[in-house]
């Protein structure tokens, strides 16, 4: 057997839990009404705490629309501590479900309704029955890390971390250790956040969303006969061996006693059928690269939010063309300690046969380098890389310290899954069609902070949104009746409820003035519907996010206790700009938690990105407006954020700081406002900005002038690189405001000018001679009135 080989990066590392906060991670729950997990093998390995995670409750969500993904991971990311990779991906099949009962889908069809597992709605299912059988019978790749550990099989359900072979659900543990995956997958990348962002490139045209995958398909026969044999594996990994594999199938084969060869019956050629091996591909999934940036900073030890006091987030857009109802998004998330080089295929004990390397035997990882140490002296000194060695800190001294070194968490995966969710198109005929869709939900559960850990308490996700005027919010969120008893809250024990409401006008200053700032936030009393306005709502929308009347008729509704754990108001169209405070008046309980939210809605076409060192656009009004970052052209992370503001507006903001639009002639264009304005490229890179210009003016010779807020009297000159009919693009540093203006053209002026005083000399010349020479301009009359005769003569001949 031929032994595979493949540089590909260890996603796995010591104990570091992920949790997704929003869409409501499952950690493997369905509906238990206690803080632990009943089955942490149900759907999938996570590694994590049995307490995490949140109960069933399903959503749905819009093609196009931007979905605020939120975790926490509990050791460092984006830190010197460690190698860190954090990847999304989605999966969609009918198949899917959550299930009714927290026992493990079987494996045995006998176990399930009708024989099969795959439509047994009692246990919930992600990956199918035969991806998981593909995965028990198949080689293993052999050339991966798998340090000292002894894997009790040679198939793909065994890993450096799953030695035992251990099944969770129909997930494959080689799939989920190890990413880019080198055999199908279900799954479909969606973002891959890494310490290491010059890997982007490679990650990108090594994703399964854009590259074929190819594996051996052996004789069904072959498969059936030795998978009752236990050959070590039935599946090569390997295309010559794949191809190499032959079956005479005769009618007797299936009644052989198992051996370790197989030859046909010669009595039989006759009544043979030969079949092979075949090496096969599977194509892409056929969609877009994925994203890949930057992983955001978080510390160590530490199950919290990240740089600022925030919560980590990435804004998925769900691409169109997915619309199913069963979906399932996962998280993955990897440390890997600086002892070893995870994409070297020389960090692999080549011990296979022994349980753990002893003082003496041979290793490929050779982290005495790291320490000034030869192998000799590392070696004597226990200074390699073993299960718990003990190290000899001294040469001279006769005293050992024992490291708490595990070999199976030095390079480990963990990972958390939502449950099932819809993805729908908007009707055309909706008031939102055509319109960007934010979606706006709740986090967290029932329960005080030590309760609900590592969960969190409730809180609007996202907690503050900017929206353009006619945009659309999605508001939805949902919950559980089954959380425990005892966890803290208001009204009915065990259950998640939540609605909208406006808070009271200030009623006391609260720092600087805000023009068009409705309700305070530092209030907890709620404003009266007949006193207030909320995104320029009708009073029956804010009646339902009030009391939740479009799936409650009337009960008892002062804690919201007779209503659902599901409320979906669907895309309504913001009309009205302006800054909204609100609040849950059933959670938001101060001095112990609060839920409040906070949407700014301006008259600007807006958009905002998070963008690193791989690149990336930002665009308003379909792509009218434009900015382009290529790769390489920052070193860090930077939120971007991009505002179209009309002539009128730009000039009011610029009169405030004491300035206007400067450059001479029209204003040709809106004003493009980039944020941050601080200087983005680094080492005299620049970045590719578009903008729209007026048809009026595309004519005219264009100039785009540039300021900041900070400086707004001082403009310079941005040189225009290429123009079109209708847009203009040029290079530029850092952001501020951009401007484009139609100038007067001078040497066009200057030439009809010149032209108009030469026509002017010309008869101011003529009518000189002939004062002159009066009787050289009788002449020229009386040989034009004949001229006259003449041509009047041939027109009524020829008719």
């Amino acid at each position: 057997m031929k032994v595979v080989v493949l540089f590909l990066a260890c996603l796995a590392a010591v104990q570091a839990d992920i949790y997704m906060d929003s869409p409501r991670g499952s950690n493997n729950r369905l509906d238990e009404a206690r803080r632990d997990r009943n089955n942490g093998n149900r759907l999938f390995d996570s590694q994590n705490n049995n307490r995490g995670g949140y109960n069933v409750g399903g959503v749905y969500y819009y093609t196009g629309t931007k979905v605020t993904i939120e975790w926490k991971n509990q050791h460092s990311c984006s830190d010197p501590n460690s190698h860190c990779q954090l990847i999304v991906q989605y999966m969609c099949d009918s198949r899917m479900r959550d299930g009714s009962s927290t026992g493990t889908i079987p494996e045995n069809p006998s176990q399930c309704e009708n024989y099969d597992c795959n439509t047994d709605l009692e246990y919930g299912m992600h990956e199918t029955f035969e991806y998981w059988q593909n995965c028990k019978y198949r080689e293993r790749n052999q050339g991966l890390f798998t340090a000292d550990r002894k894997l009790n099989g040679y198939t793909a359900r065994f890993t450096r971390q799953n030695n035992a072979g251990t099944r969770r659900g129909y997930e494959c543990a080689e799939e989920r250790d190890y990413y880019p995956y080198w055999a199908p997958s279900p799954w479909k990348d969606i973002v891959i956040m890494t310490s290491n962002v010059s890997a982007c490139p490679y990650y990108q045209s090594e994703s399964q969303n854009v590259k074929s995958r190819s594996t051996c398909q052996v004789p069904s026969p072959y498969y059936q006969y030795w998978r009752r044999c236990g050959k070590r594996y039935i599946i090569p990994s390997d295309m010559e061996e794949c191809q190499s594999i032959t079956w005479n199938y005769t009618r007797d084969a299936r009644n052989k006693v198992c051996a370790g060869s197989i030859t046909s019956d010669p009595t039989m050629n006759n009544k043979s059928l030969l079949l092979r091996g075949m090496w096969k591909e599977h194509p892409s999934h056929g969609i877009a690269a994925p994203d890949c940036r930057e992983a955001p900073w978080s510390r160590d030890n530490h199950l919290g939010n990240g740089m600022g006091g925030h919560a980590n987030t990435y804004n998925w857009t769900i691409p169109a063309g997915i619309d199913h109802e069963f979906c399932v998004l996962r998280m993955r998330y990897n440390i890997s300690t600086n002892e070893y080089d995870a994409w070297s295929s020389s960090a692999n004990w080549t011990l296979l046969n022994a349980p753990k390397p002893r003082p003496g035997q041979r290793t490929n990882i050779p982290i005495w380098e790291k320490l000034g140490l030869n192998k000799t002296e590392a070696t004597r000194r226990d200074f390699i890389f073993r299960q718990n060695p003990e190290v000899q800190l001294y040469p001279d001294l006769d005293m050992e310290l024992r490291l708490a070194i595990n070999t199976n968490q030095f390079g480990r995966t963990f990972q958390d899954r939502t449950h099932t969710f819809a993805i729908r198109s908007i009707s055309e005929n909706h008031e939102c069609a055509g319109k960007t869709i934010h979606n706006l939900q709740v986090r967290g559960k029932r329960g005080n902070i030590v309760q609900t850990y590592p969960g969190v308490e409730y809180d609007f996700v996202p907690n503050r949104l900017s929206v353009t005027q006619d945009d659309c919010i999605h508001f939805q969120w949902t919950g559980s009746n089954t959380n425990p008893n005892n966890n803290a809250g208001q009204g009915k024990q065990g259950t998640d409820r939540h609605n909208i409401v406006m808070l009271k006008e200030p009623v006391y200053p609260e720092g600087q003035p805000k023009v068009n700032t409705f309700g305070q936030w530092g209030v907890n009393y709620p404003a009266h519907l007949s006193n207030t306005t909320f995104l320029g709502f009708d009073r029956d929308t804010m009646d339902v996010l009030a009391l939740l009347y479009n799936f409650q008729f009337r009960g008892e509704m002062s804690e919201l206790d007779d209503a659902g754990t599901y409320f979906d108001l669907g895309p309504k169209k913001v009309t009205r700009t302006g800054t909204y405070n609100y609040m849950c008046t059933r959670n938001n309980n101060f001095s112990n938690r609060s839920q409040k939210g906070k949407l700014a809605v301006i008259k600007q076409a807006i958009a905002y990105e998070t963008i690193g060192w791989n690149g990336g656009n930002l665009t308003v009004d379909a792509g009218r407006n434009e900015v382009m970052i290529p790769r390489g052209t920052w070193n860090g992370v930077t939120e971007m954020r991009m505002e179209k503001w009309s002539e009128t507006d730009c000039q009011q903001m610029l009169e405030s700081l004491g300035s206007s639009i400067q450059g001479e002639g029209e204003t040709a264009s809106d004003c493009l406002a980039l944020f941050p304005e601080s200087n983005l490229a680094q080492g005299g890179k620049t970045f590719s900005v578009k903008m729209e210009v007026s048809d009026s003016q595309t004519s005219s010779k264009l100039r785009v002038w540039h300021t900041t807020t900070a400086a707004a009297n001082s403009w310079s000159h941005v040189t225009i690189q290429s123009s079109d009919d209708n847009s203009v693009t040029f290079e530029a540093q850092s952001g501020g405001l951009y401007v484009v203006k139609s100038e007067p053209n001078i040497p066009l002026y200057a030439g009809i000018g010149a032209a108009a005083l030469i026509i002017l000399l010309i008869v101011v010349g003529t009518i000189a001679y002939f004062k002159t020479y009066p009787e050289k301009l009788k002449k020229i009359r009386t040989n034009t009135a004949q001229s006259v005769q003449y041509a009047k003569r041939s027109f009524q001949s020829k008719v």
